[in-house]
């Protein structure tokens, strides 16, 4: 590079030197004197030196002007990498200023191209999250107007708009969802929209309801709304239904014509109830003019109800409009009324009838095989019937246990919570139970005492006492009450129990001794008459025993009551 300058120079030195030559060559052949040859070479110098100069002044020009613009430029790159958020610009070293100021301007015009383009970005984005911030009645992202945001802040706006297209799909899903459910209520029950909101969600540009959480709570309630109203409405239309088929029953309506009214009701749940309305207002009218029978069937109906819910005379009889024979529509809703009493207390406590009922058919197959034990016939065994018959005895008697053991574990929780006594027939079940044990007990011990001969000494005069009894204990005899006292709530009454296994009754024969042994009757006297009287004689002992017994339970069972 050197040299090529070198060279250049000393070419401009030889063209110098050449035309200064030329000059002289020109100048001679004119005649111009040496003086003025001197005169004009020094003017040839000083042009030189002016052009020179001149050239020298517009490049030092140059230069400042570079040097200006270097200095401007780097002036207005920092401003806009500060307004980029970037760092700040620096130049390579060794470079001359007009690459210097070339590197600046390419700076620049980076600068410049990532502004607009962010301003540019920011515009779009602006744009976008306005619109989803309004429909989502949301909060724009907020960027300082006039401001270059920075890559920081274009990433967190664009995450903003991207959280607010995905609240904007969910909110529409759910929106369409209940828009859905919406229709369908409407349709279902009949149900015009009534409301700017139901107007606004069911017509058909979707892009006009603004998706606040507002709307769609507010949207969620009308659908429970209109559930509501459903659900009342298919209440209704049922309890319609019923009725009708009630009023059916009772004037004997034709099957066909209840099938075809059946089929001619249909369209929205509010034309149906409408419709069975209709219906039943129908046959209202024409109840009216059979009451007499429609109260007949109706006390048939209650007297079942009775039947399974083992309503005594007594309170059969406390219901006086069974009795009343002056038809009228308030006898007649009066029979309706305690058929839905009765209905309702056998539905609660459906449980306890049907273990009564099966309590009821357990005990007669049990008293049935207890005759068939006492049956002498049964004693030809053939086929092994004896030790069939005694195995499935045994089995009655078990399962009649446990039965009794549950039902009274279950009525004593019911009496607990209701406060009161269940009673079958007028009586509390659980002294029914025992009361049929008892009975049972009893007539098993009328039977042995009555079968049981009557030893007698023969060839004597003097009546023959008894051999004695013994005292203590009590045999043969299976049943007796217990002490199984349950405290009932806000009542404090005893139920009685089965105790399978004798028990010491030396006490309670305190008082009660044994009828005395009957005179000895001569042998010519009819002896139908002395075995009569040795039986009378027994039952009344035994009668005694079970009036002492009932005493002794009644001083228990005050005892009981006044310890609790």
């Amino acid at each position: 590079m050197n040299g090529d300058r070198e060279a250049l120079a000393a070419s401009l030195v030889s063209s110098v030197n050449h035309a200064l030559g030329e000059l002289l060559d020109i100048w001679q052949q004119i005649g111009i004197k040496e003086e003025m040859q001197l005169e004009r070479m020094q003017a040839v110098k000083q042009h030189i030196e002016d052009l020179l100069n001149e050239m020298i002044m517009e490049e030092c020009q140059l230069k400042e002007r570079i040097k200006h613009n270097i200095e401007r430029r780097q002036k207005e790159l920092k401003i806009l990498r500060n307004e980029l958020s970037l760092d700040p610009y620096l130049a390579e070293e060794g470079l001359s200023i007009l690459q210097m100021e070339k590197e600046l301007r390419l700076a620049i015009e980076a600068a410049v191209k990532e502004k607009n383009e962010r301003l540019e970005e920011l515009k779009e984005l602006q744009q976008e999250d306005e619109k989803l911030c309004t429909e989502l009645f949301a909060t724009p992202y907020y960027i300082p107007s006039g401001s270059i945001p920075s890559r920081s802040q274009l990433e967190e706006l664009k995450e903003h708009v991207r959280t607010h297209s995905e609240e904007k799909k969910q909110r529409l899903e759910v929106f369409l969802k209940l828009q859905n459910e919406i229709r369908q209520y409407n349709e279902e029950i009949g149900h015009a929209p009534d409301s700017t909101l139901e107007k606004e969600v069911l017509s058909d540009d979707e892009e006009s309801f603004c998706l606040t959480n507002r709307n769609i709570e507010a949207l969620k309630i009308l659908v429970d709304q209109l559930q509501l109203k459903k659900e009342s409405l298919i209440s209704t239309r049922e309890a319609l239904k019923e009725k009708v088929q009630l009023l059916w029953n009772r004037l004997c309506w034709p099957v066909e014509k209840q099938e075809q009214c059946k089929m001619n009701i249909e369209g929205s749940i509010t034309q149906e109830v409408t419709m069975w309305e209709e219906e039943l207002l129908r046959l209202e009218e024409l109840k009216k003019e059979n009451l007499k029978g429609m109260i007949a069937e109706i006390r048939q109906e209650l007297n079942t109800y009775w039947e399974k819910c083992f309503y005594s005379t007594e309170q059969r009889s406390a219901f006086l409009p069974y009795y009343d024979d002056d038809f009228t529509e308030d006898l007649l809703k009066q029979h309706d009324e305690e058929v839905i009493k009765m209905k309702l207390l056998y539905e609660k406590n459906k449980p306890l009838f049907e273990g009564v009922v099966k309590w009821e058919t357990t005990w007669k197959q049990f008293i049935e095989l207890e005759k068939k034990s006492t049956n002498p016939n049964r004693l030809v065994n053939r086929g092994g019937t004896l030790l069939k018959e005694e195995r499935e005895r045994s089995k009655i008697h078990r399962l009649l246990t446990k039965l009794g053991e549950d039902l009274k574990r279950s009525i004593e929780i019911w009496e607990r919570e209701q406060s009161c006594n269940f009673s079958i027939k007028g009586l509390r079940f659980l002294d029914y139970m025992a009361n049929q044990w008892e009975q049972h007990a009893l007539k098993k011990e009328r039977e042995r005492l009555t079968k049981k001969p009557i030893k007698r000494h023969t060839g004597s005069n003097t009546p023959t006492p008894f051999k004695t009894r013994k005292l203590n204990t009590v045999t043969n005899v299976t049943v007796l009450r217990a002490a199984s006292c349950t405290n009932l709530t806000n009542t404090g009454t005893c139920a009685a129990t089965v105790s399978k296994t004798p028990i010491p009754v030396c006490k309670m024969l305190s008082k009660c001794t044994p009828p005395s042994p009957p005179q000895r009757m001569p042998l010519q006297e009819n002896k139908q008459a002395s075995k009569s009287d040795n039986q009378i004689s027994y039952l009344n002992f035994t009668k005694e025993l079970l009036k002492q017994t009932r005493n002794t339970d009644d001083v228990f069972n005050s005892t009981v009551n006044e310890n609790t």
